[in-house]
């Protein structure tokens, strides 16, 4: 497995993925400069095939083995998006799909892998205990891994959000980004810092889960207990081997946001832009309007949008002001970014 990825592999992606795949827009959200301070741009990956900007990297590692791998099948660990974007590259290629994921998975998540052809095995909260699990099922049936982003296939997809947010944005100032695992915000924030841009890369993690800043912090790899948190797609308590350098080299500033923030993003971007984020697709928003990114007026920043993959019951107590409870999860960073 390659150590890095690199603008090449980036660009590379983007021919790879681009028959499979929606090029999302960047929308301009001028009544919400004013909450953020900023001019606001939106990329709202929500709007991806799959729902989640997860469909770009498991698209590009797919396509990246070869036709004998191919046909063996693909398997994966994920209790979220990154599963079902594995599992529409079944339905699409006609392959097998394995899906481990806790067995306490929200039965949506579960119920759109399946219909999408893949086996779904409820297996243990621990992530150690499901990945143990997946290498056995490797070792009897010769299953491809896509991993959520200990990849630099992966990574390289996912970079290809940074590449059309650039092509569209060339003066962009910002870019903001959540992270989980860290492959999303590894791909991109290489595209943006070796293509030249001058524009900052901003992540945002929940405060109930942050092993991305706590490292950044304490200057090497933390692993965190981690809290119950509604962003549960950023549900992350140790940073990944991979991301983590990249992470270290090209992120300029992480910072973290709480759950009171969270709900009120997302009941923002509903409101304002018209949009069905997931908690975890907008912490960018509340670092912004909370004032944890500085920002002028006159700043141009894009905050990427990652999905919008929740119950629809849950999203509109949230958008009514109702209580919703997050959820804790056991060293887990597979669910999304």
């Amino acid at each position: 497995m390659q150590q890095r990825v690199t603008l090449q592999d980036i660009r590379e992606a983007a021919e790879r993925i681009r028959p499979y795949i929606r090029r999302t827009p960047i929308l301009r959200e001028k009544n919400m400069d004013g909450i953020v301070n900023c001019q606001m741009y939106l990329k709202p990956e929500m709007l991806q095939v799959i729902g989640a900007f997860k469909l770009r990297g498991a698209t590009n590692k797919f396509l990246s083995l070869t036709p004998e791998e191919q046909k063996k099948g693909i398997i994966t660990s994920s209790s979220g998006n990154h599963g079902q974007a594995c599992a529409y590259l079944g339905q699409m290629f006609g392959v097998p799909v394995t899906v481990v994921v806790p067995h306490d998975t929200p039965s949506l998540k579960v119920n759109n892998a399946r219909a999408m052809g893949a086996e779904v095995i409820l297996w243990d909260l621990d992530y150690d205990a499901r990945w143990a699990k997946i290498h056995e099922l490797v070792a009897e049936h010769g299953y491809n891994i896509i991993h959520p982003f200990e990849d630099s296939a992966v990574m390289a997809g996912q970079g290809t959000i940074a590449l059309e947010v650039l092509e569209n944005l060339s003066d962009l100032d910002t870019i903001v980004v959540p992270i989980g695992g860290g492959g999303l915000i590894s791909g991109i924030s290489t595209f943006v810092k070796e293509s030249g841009s001058k524009a900052r890369v901003i992540g945002v993690q929940a405060t109930a889960c942050a092993a991305y800043y706590t490292s950044r912090k304490n200057g090497s790899p933390t692993e965190v207990s981690g809290g119950s948190t509604v962003a549960d797609g950023l549900a992350c308590h140790r940073p990944g081997n991979l991301p983590y350098p990249i992470i270290e080299k090209y992120v300029d500033d992480i910072v973290v946001v709480g759950e009171e923030e969270i709900l009120e993003a997302v009941r923002i971007v509903a409101d304002k832009a018209k949009l069905i984020g997931e908690p975890s697709a907008c912490v960018g928003i509340a670092a912004l309007m909370t004032g944890l990114i500085k920002t002028r007026p006159d700043e141009k920043v894009c905050t990427v949008l990652t999905s919008g993959n929740w119950g629809i019951e849950k999203i509109g107590r949230i958008l009514k002001g109702e209580t919703v409870e997050g959820i804790t999860r056991v060293q887990d960073c597979t669910n999304n970014r």
